[in-house]
């Protein structure tokens, strides 16, 4: 209230605080009968400011080149997303459902491999010593060799195809950020215990020509002394 006019008695500061607090008191009545207590979530359609946080070193991540990736986000969700520089991502709209899809794609770009965690993943890579999957967009996982199966992989192409999806186990995390993968601890026991090989049988040496049972031709010392040896010397 103004009381730098002149001429305003106490008895009139009196009055018209008084009719104020009328006046408060009449609107918060009107409000109660209308709703008694606060939601306990805002309207679907209100407008609202979502804030999120991501690693710094992941804000290259949303952004994108030239910001293609942020601005790809804004065309499919319509929402205005304000990146600041300690990792803090302000998502505004009127539409929930929309913030919320802006969100998802978000933390679907910025999040990271956790330890003992299964993932179907994309074969994307195979090498001699194993394969690289995809477990999470743009981040691909080491499958070695020794990890892909309950028996000996004589070649890791045998195995597994470009492109194929598998699951996958998150067994280690090293400081740099590079994430070992197993196939092999998840794998129930005796499943996949009997490869094949080329050119026919198994791991336990199975197929043809594969028996070592039978005796060599060079076993004549089993065989006992040759008849000649006790005819005694020619005439």
């Amino acid at each position: 209230m103004d009381i730098k006019v002149g001429g305003i008695t106490m008895d009139i500061m009196r009055k018209a605080l008084e009719q104020a607090r009328q006046g408060r008191l009449h609107i918060l009545g009107k409000m109660a009968e209308t709703l008694g207590t606060s939601r306990k979530d805002i309207s679907t359609y209100a407008p609202r400011i979502i804030t999120i946080k991501i690693p710094v070193e992941k804000i290259r991540d949303v952004i994108g080149p030239g910001g293609k990736v942020i601005r790809s986000i804004v065309e499919r969700t319509g929402v205005k997303i304000d990146v600041e520089d300690d990792g803090r991502i302000n998502i505004a709209s009127s539409d929930d459902v929309a913030a919320q899809k802006a969100i998802a794609i978000i933390q679907e770009l910025t999040a990271t491999p956790e330890q003992d965690k299964v993932y179907m993943g994309r074969v994307e890579r195979i090498t001699d010593f194993g394969a690289f999957i995809e477990v999470m967009p743009g981040v691909d996982g080491l499958l070695h060799v020794s990890e892909m199966a309950n028996y000996r992989v004589a070649n890791v192409r045998d195995e597994l195809k470009e492109g194929e999806q598998i699951e996958v186990k998150v067994i280690n995390i090293d400081p740099s950020g590079k994430v070992r993968l197993s196939r092999k601890v998840l794998l129930k026991e005796g499943e996949g215990m009997t490869p094949r090989y080329p050119g026919g049988g198994d791991a336990h040496g199975g197929g043809s020509g594969g028996g070592d049972d039978r005796g060599g031709r060079g076993g004549d010392r089993d065989r006992g002394p040759r008849r000649d040896r006790d005819r005694g010397p020619r005439r």
